[in-house]
């Protein structure tokens, strides 16, 4: 589908698309960028690239498709490097997982006649970094594109391609309405797993030590979130403020709620809340976005790696 792909970023997401779209014989070179040199030799070692370039503008040249794949608060200084060096025709897209900041940050630096289609993979780990890649990262997940108004159709039907190929379902949505889904279904989690893990560590009567021994699989669960990139949740958080406020507001209503009814002995509404909730799991599995086989946490390594972003 493409001569020559360029990642600006060589973590999971992509490393994961290199494995992805080798697997699927989508492209005919692969080349990256990272600042950092271990990462560097590291892609080039794991065969992920044909070649690694510090600077991003060496790696466009000559890329008719490039991804973004760095934290989105990088996203505005690498726009303004790679910008000059576009190829006429090149499918500019990124895996953020904000998308109205990426796209006030990179459009304006997007030249004349490069199609900027600003994107989101739906998929991720906790595992950073190039080693943390899999091909199967994107399979049966959703990839949200949010183009623009003037968006050329043919090059937003061959993005659309090109992730359908590497597994994912596809789905087109504005920037606005994009960043208020997922602060609900991604950030505001995130937001809650990093506070509660935090809080459980601060405990004066509860110690370190028996916070990891006595965890129950509520608190693992929360423990696998907070184990997430720290830069790149740091970036979500400041370039999607608005959407995650609003959706904090409206969570701490709710937990007001439940506040009320557990102060009160209300086991009705208790009851009703958490049947509600359940059926939204069930949702989910139906969805086929998760299985319903528990693991209490004795899953072994590398055998359920996907999960949502």
């Amino acid at each position: 589908m493409f001569k020559r792909l360029a990642l600006i970023g060589v973590g999971l997401i992509g490393s994961s698309i290199s494995h992805a779209a080798r697997r699927a014989g989508l492209v005919g070179e692969i080349v990256g960028a990272s600042p950092t040199p271990a990462t560097r030799e590291r892609a080039e070692e794991l065969g992920l690239v044909a070649k690694m370039y510090a600077d991003p503008a060496d790696a466009v040249r000559g890329a008719d498709l490039v991804i973004l794949c760095s934290p989105v608060g990088t996203y505005e200084a690498v726009a303004k490097a790679i910008g000059p060096h576009l190829e006429q025709g090149a499918i500019v897209t990124d895996v953020g997982s904000v998308k109205c900041a990426v796209v006030r940050d990179v459009a304006p630096h997007v030249p004349e006649g490069v199609h900027f289609i600003a994107g989101h993979p739906i998929a991720g780990t906790e595992q950073s970094g190039p080693d943390a890649g899999f091909a199967e990262l994107f399979d049966g997940r959703w990839c949200i594109l949010t183009p623009g108004d003037t968006v050329d159709k043919d090059a937003l039907a061959k993005l659309q391609e090109f992730w359908r190929k590497l597994g994912s379902e596809v789905e087109v949505m504005a920037p606005e309405h994009h960043d208020m889904v997922l602060a609900i279904t991604s950030h505001l989690p995130h937001l809650i797993a990093y506070n509660i893990v935090n809080t459980a560590a601060h405990l004066e009567r509860v110690t370190d030590t028996e916070v990891i021994k006595f965890s129950a699989g509520g608190f693992r669960d929360f423990t696998r979130i907070a184990a997430s990139d720290p830069v790149m949740w740091r970036d979500v958080f400041l370039n999607n403020k608005d959407a995650v406020l609003e959706m904090l507001g409206r969570f701490s209503e709710d937990l007001s709620a439940l506040q009320r009814a557990i102060r009160f002995g209300d086991g009705e509404t208790l009851e009703k809340l958490f049947t509600e909730a359940r059926a939204i799991r069930r949702g989910v599995i139906h969805a086929n976005q998760d299985t319903p086989q528990p693991d209490f946490g004795r899953r072994a390594t590398g055998d359920a790696k996907v999960t949502q972003r």
